[in-house]
Parts: structure tokens; sequence; C-alpha cells
């Protein structure tokens, strides 16, 4: 779906009816031929009009019943997929480059800390304390642990962002299945065929289920329809 009229009027997909209206009606007037000069006066009469159109359909509670449907089953484009993930993958960049210098700066001013205090303690201590270089090493593993684990979730924020502004703009998100997606449901299948087994040979379940063969008419057309299905 190449237009959204949510987005034509600028309003959220939970907008009230009132909203949509004094949305329609600002840009109408802004957008409006008689208001602009003669370079944009063509432009402004073909965005006049998906304003219109939009407003027709929005404001009508049946059209925009059907509407939100298409729309939420609307499948977003590879072309528009990848120019908003180009997009995003710039701003992550950007964001990351940032908390790089950061980081970077906050790790040389550690370093130092580090160095003058380690320096301190050798002039007091002609022979270092062996346990305190080794606290200095844990320290700086736990530091690095931890910078990793905060740049693995600002990472997945990022993504989670993504995905959901693509579902707020409408978009259905699907995702291609691996091989380890079907590794897990074909283990699921054998599980279920296994528990269904050991059930199946319990003596009053088997009592049970040939009882309602022998009583249950609608029960016992299904199991035989299946048996000759499968001879």
């Amino acid at each position: 779906m190449d237009k959204n009229y949510y987005e034509i009027l600028e309003v959220d997909r939970n907008a009230s009816p009132e909203i949509i209206e004094k949305a329609y009606k600002t840009l109408a007037k802004k957008y409006h031929p008689d208001l602009q000069d003669s370079l944009h006066k063509k432009e402004a009469e073909e965005t006049l009009k998906l304003i219109n159109e939009a407003y027709q359909t929005l404001s009508n509670p049946t059209l925009k019943i059907a509407y939100d449907k298409q729309l939420a089953t609307t499948t977003i484009s590879q072309e528009n997929y990848n120019a908003m993930y180009k997009q995003n993958q710039v701003l992550k960049n950007e964001l990351n480059h940032l908390h790089h210098l950061q980081q970077k700066n906050t790790s040389q001013t550690n370093n130092k800390q580090h160095i003058h205090q380690s320096n301190a303690y050798i002039h007091q201590n002609q022979n270092p304390d062996i346990n305190f270089q080794k606290k200095q090493a844990e320290q700086y593993q736990k530091d690095l642990d931890y910078d990793r684990q905060v740049q693995q979730a600002k990472q997945q924020a990022y993504y989670d962002a993504y995905i959901q502004d693509l579902k707020n703009r409408g978009y259905k998100i699907k995702y291609k299945k691996t091989f380890k997606d079907y590794l897990k449901n074909f283990i699921a299948f054998i599980i279920a065929i296994f528990i269904l087994f050991i059930i199946w040979n319990i003596p009053f379940v088997q009592n049970y289920f040939k009882e309602l063969y022998n009583t249950n008419f609608a029960f016992s057309y299904i199991i035989d329809l299946f048996n000759n299905l499968f001879k």
C-alpha cells in the first residue's frame, strides 16, 4: 500500500474522530491552492487531493474499519524495507560513534586514575601486593564485561525500536524461518507424538475411547473416515 492516510493527515492510528477532523481542517487550509504562490499551486492541489481522499476514508466509520484491516495485512516492500533499514543503520552508527567517544574518554580517565593509584601504592610499598594487582585486573575485566553488556542492550533496543516503528506505520512484520526453527518444530512434534503414544497405552484411556467409538456415531464416523483415508 503506497498511501498511508494516517501519515497524510499526520495523525496516529488511534486518533479520535475529533482529532482527525481538526487535522484535516488545518492541512486543508495550509495547502489550499488559493493561498499558494504560482510555483507551488499545482503541487498544493495534488497534496490537497490526497488530504481529501484520506479524510473521506478516515471520517467514515465503515470505510475506516475496512481501511484499517487492509493496512494491518499490508506487508512492507523489499525496497522500502531496505531504505528504512539503511536509514536506521545510519542513526545507529552515529549513536554508536558518540557512545564510543564517550566510552573512550571514560576509559582514558579510568586508566589515568588506575595508574595514579598504582604508582601511589608502589611508592608506599617497595614490593607491590600481588593481590592488589589481581583485584585491579578483575575490576578491569568487570568494566569490559559491563561495557559489552551495555552495547548489546543498546543494539537490541535499536532493533526493537525499529521493528516497533514499522508496526506503528501499519506494516506486518514477517520473519523468515531458519533451520533451527524447523528443527524446534520437528522436535516438538516428535515429543507430542511420544506423549500421545504413552497416553494411548494407558488401559482406562483405551477403554474410554473404545466405548466412545461404540456409542458416539459422529466420533466413530470420523475414525472410520481416517481409517479409509490411510488404507
